[in-house]
């Protein structure tokens, strides 16, 4: 049976293979309440070694229940598991491509790209809302926060922007990104967001719950669960005017900050690349007052490699 077989409303509950071929089986698990309601589509590993949504998502298959539920919820804990077993950064080993680099996708490409498309064919049609979940790769410092689509119609982005302040995380990150799973959803007209949690390469109880508890919000958020629950009483921040530093060369990452989350003014020292020599490629300071969102651990960095996010907050 196809995903599309499975309707709101039908109390059902079920476990799918993608239709893709793979080393690696890549399965979905749809969850169809008892009542009409809208669809959620929730993914998560993209990149193999950001775990926290990949175990919440596997705890929230088991204990999603039909009786709960208005709608239908498609859970989708382990979209690389390639990466994930070989424990490789960002990439699929396949093809050692980037898929959130690789939408949209197309059925003669590479292994990447073949996978994009049947994302988008058998997700984004069933979709009323998707939330793509990530973290920290094993290079990477993040403090937690949640990318809302800028470059949509205002409609669009105001509703996915809506969506995020639902959720408990501190920071909501305007993002004009095009070619990832969520981004490209949102190009399609599906409102999507992307929560990051988690950083290093490494996954704690406490992550796992409040990613867990993260798609409980949206889930009441979007009234396919009963919402008299009470409300995220985090203050939330929002982020229009942010930098993404990348490396112009290979070299020696230095970064200056302390930890993700820290919040600077402007000029300060946010870190330097330099060769095996010493000597300085690129030296990068805070343009205005703000906050770390993410930086790489690295020590060597190649070319067009990320090295620091930072952002503006306003409330």
């Amino acid at each position: 049976m196809r995903l599309s077989d499975f309707k709101a409303g039908s109390g059902v509950k079920q476990t799918l293979p993608l239709p893709v071929t793979s080393p690696f089986p890549i399965e979905m698990t749809v969850v169809c309440g008892c009542r009409p309601g809208k669809t959620l589509v929730v993914t998560a590993g993209v990149h193999g070694c950001e775990y926290v949504g990949i175990e919440a998502l596997n705890r929230l298959k088991r204990e999603l229940e039909p009786a709960a539920l208005s709608g239908r919820v498609i859970l989708l804990p382990l979209v690389n598991p390639e990466g994930f077993y070989h424990g490789s950064k960002q990439t699929i080993p396949a093809d050692g491509q980037n898929l959130n680099r690789m939408f949209p996708g197309k059925s003669d490409g590479t292994f990447s790209s073949q996978l994009a498309r049947v994302l988008e064919e058998t997700l984004y049609p069933e979709a009323n809302f998707l939330m793509d979940l990530h973290g920290g790769d094993v290079n990477e410092a993040l403090t937690p926060l949640v990318f809302f689509p800028a470059s949509v119609p205002e409609s669009l982005s105001a509703t996915a922007s809506a969506s995020a302040r639902a959720l408990s995380i501190p920071y909501r990150v305007a993002s004009t990104a095009k070619n990832g799973l969520y981004s490209w959803a949102a190009q399609c007209g599906i409102p999507a967001l992307l929560v990051e949690r988690g950083e290093r390469g490494l996954w704690s109880e406490k992550e796992v719950a409040a990613c867990r508890e993260n798609v409980y919000e949206l889930m009441r958020h979007l009234g396919i669960l009963n919402a008299a629950s009470v409300s995220p009483c985090l203050q939330q921040a929002e982020i229009r005017r942010a930098v993404y530093e990348e490396a112009p060369a290979d070299g020696f990452w230095y970064p200056a900050v302390s930890a993700a989350g820290q919040k600077l003014k402007q000029g300060a020292l946010l870190g330097a690349l330099k060769d095996s020599y010493g000597n300085e490629i690129a030296r990068y300071t805070a343009p205005f007052d703000g906050v770390v969102l993410y930086y790489t651990l690295s020590l060597g960095v190649k070319s067009g490699d990320p090295l620091i996010a930072y952002g503006k907050p306003s409330l």
